[in-house]
């Protein structure tokens, strides 16, 4: 398989996509440039780091800013601060998606890349509390298909971790490694699963997505993408079954752009599996 490019956004940093099922729309941010999009478009502007955004029951949308959870009204571009989280000022918001209960699940990291000072947070809409510290690059977040298995990367571990879930508490356990990635890949950055309990996982660096079966730790396949940094996977489309995949510029080189020129743009690729649901907030 080979993604083709979707929309030349040229984006610094895209990042944190998810799909909207009731209105069969893409979200995605730009982490850098502080935007988030539908599609193509440019749907709101925000005035400090953007690392993630998620649909809610309510049809607004969810919002990690920097250090704090923000509802949007698409209708409006209200923006309304629901939380703000306890951070070092050098820390921001990277990625974060929903459980399927309702759940948000969200990590931070500092800006310099090389300090573990981030955490992992879960809100559910009236408390947050932290599930576990020490987090370097916050990245890759999905669920097994029975919602009993937590997957996460933070990407300088070169490893997918494997949680315990409990759905109904949102209380992890059993920490243990699933598989190692390795480095010869790229590094292992945003992630998504399927309906077969596999995980798509871009590779920064590496030009492409790979699909690992967590339990063996096989590599299963491997999508390329015409872009240096692949950063985030997510599956969409009437039948979910559509894979895209956000990609960033960032601290790419002159040559490396003329080898990837385009870098930063969003991509798809018509599968044949069916991915998880981007799960609602609320």
């Amino acid at each position: 398989m080979k993604a083709e490019l979707f929309f030349d956004a040229k984006s610094n940093l895209g990042e944190g996509p998810s799909w909207d099922a009731k209105t069969q729309t893409l979200y995605w941010v730009d982490i850098f440039e502080k935007r988030v999009y539908a599609g193509n478009e440019i749907l709101a502007q925000f005035d400090e780091y953007v690392g993630f955004v998620a649909p809610t029951k309510s049809g607004h949308l969810i919002v990690g800013k920097r250090a704090s959870f923000v509802d949007l009204d698409i209708a409006t571009s209200q923006q309304t601060v629901l939380v703000t989280l306890n951070e070092s000022a050098t820390n921001r918001m990277n990625d974060g998606k929903c459980d399927p209960s309702g759940r948000l699940i969200a990590g931070t990291m500092d800006l310099n890349e090389t300090d573990p000072t981030g955490s992992v947070y879960s809100y559910d809409g009236k408390s947050t509390r932290v599930l576990f510290r020490d987090v370097t690059i916050s990245n890759g977040m999905a669920w097994s298909p029975d919602y009993k298995t937590f997957y996460y990367i933070d990407t300088t571990t070169c490893e997918v971790r494997a949680y315990d879930y409990d759905i109904k508490t949102g209380e992890i356990a059993n920490r243990r490694r699933a598989f190692e990635v390795p480095k010869s890949l790229g590094w292992a950055d945003g992630m998504t699963s399927d309906v077969e309990g596999n995980l798509w996982i871009a590779m920064w660096g590496g030009a492409q997505v790979t699909r690992w079966n967590p339990n063996t730790g096989q590599l299963l396949e491997q999508v390329s993408v015409p872009a240096l940094h692949s950063s985030c996977p997510v599956f969409g489309g009437k039948d979910r079954n559509e894979l895209y995949i956000t990609s960033a510029r960032k601290g790419m080189s002159e040559a490396d752009l003329n080898k990837y020129p385009l870098s930063g743009g969003l991509f798809k690729v018509d599968t044949k599996y069916e991915g998880m649901p981007t799960f609602e907030f609320g």
